[in-house]
């Protein structure tokens, strides 16, 4: 595991030319996770009495029982595998992730999220300055080519894509020295003074450094500066990781009270289905 100085750390909107590194983000922290859900899926009642109905149909028209017993499961595996990415959403919504680029249309516009150990952050040597220098004019060049190429295409309708930006969520994501190291996305929400996050990942080489506490409290005070007063984070139904990570910050699983009269009533968030309407995210929420 590499060390991190959070200090270096640069909190920012995922901008389109992050897209892809984000997407191999998400890729990389849904290692494991996706085999998890899909055993948590096959191990409820209903679905295990549903096979074992299936199987003994074939039985008598298969003459192995193995196989009578195989096929559907395998059939079913293959069938989570392909519907469930697209239920949940590349950045864990259920809104494929072209639907966040309308959320980088402000991305140059907004400010940054403060990084409360930038202060803190050691001077960097001459060497390292000059490693920073040669990777921003490297990353400048394949801007400019990027530029020429994107000058040749059909403009996108700015119209389209404010209204775009209207609608989706926001994607912010920790950077140092060019590279995606973790990233946060906010769903869209029609309630006011409510925040949702959907998908929180840090690559693994990172993880255990702080970062995601970071990005999650730093989303969180920007939130509360916005107005909001209440936050939900919907965590994959089998993390036990993500949902002990989340009680650390101060979140409660939903339903769960802290013996105020009414605080049952407040918690309506609906968390992510999955095959047979079984839920596929555990929702934790805390008050700002």
């Amino acid at each position: 595991m590499a060390h991190l100085n959070l200090g270096n750390v640069v909190l920012r909107l995922m901008t389109e030319d992050d897209i892809e590194a984000v997407k191999a983000l998400i890729k990389q922290g849904c290692e494991g996770m996706e085999n998890r859900l899909i055993l948590h899926l096959l191990t409820r009642p209903l679905a295990v009495l549903l096979l074992a109905t299936v199987s003994s149909v074939l039985r008598f028209v298969m003459h192995s029982f193995l196989l009578a017993l195989f096929i559907p499961v395998l059939l079913l595996i293959v069938y989570l595998k392909l519907t469930i990415p697209r239920s949940t959403g590349i950045l864990g919504s259920s809104k494929p992730y072209w639907d966040y680029l309308g959320s980088s249309y402000h991305a140059r516009s907004q400010p940054d999220l403060p990084n409360p150990h930038a202060a803190k952050a050691k001077l960097v040597n001459d060497q390292d300055k000059a490693k920073r220098r040669k990777k921003a004019k490297e990353k400048y060049k394949s801007k400019e080519e990027e530029k020429e190429k994107a000058e040749d295409r059909e403009m996108v309708d700015e119209d389209d894509l404010k209204e775009r930006a209207r609608v989706a969520g926001e994607v912010w994501i920790a950077e140092c020295d060019g590279e995606v190291l973790g990233c946060v996305a906010r769903d869209v929400w029609s309630r006011r003074c409510v925040y949702r996050i959907c998908r929180l990942v840090v690559q693994s080489w990172y993880r255990r450094e702080g970062l995601g506490r970071l990005l999650v409290q730093r989303l969180e005070s920007r939130a509360k500066q916005s107005g909001v007063r209440r936050v939900y984070a919907h965590v994959p139904f089998p993390s036990k990781v993500g949902e002990a990570f989340f009680r650390k910050l101060g979140y409660r699983l939903q339903g769960e009270t802290s013996g105020v009269e009414g605080e049952e009533d407040e918690d309506n968030e609906e968390p992510e289905k999955g095959w047979l309407g079984f839920p596929v995210t555990k929702v934790f929420v805390k008050d700002l």
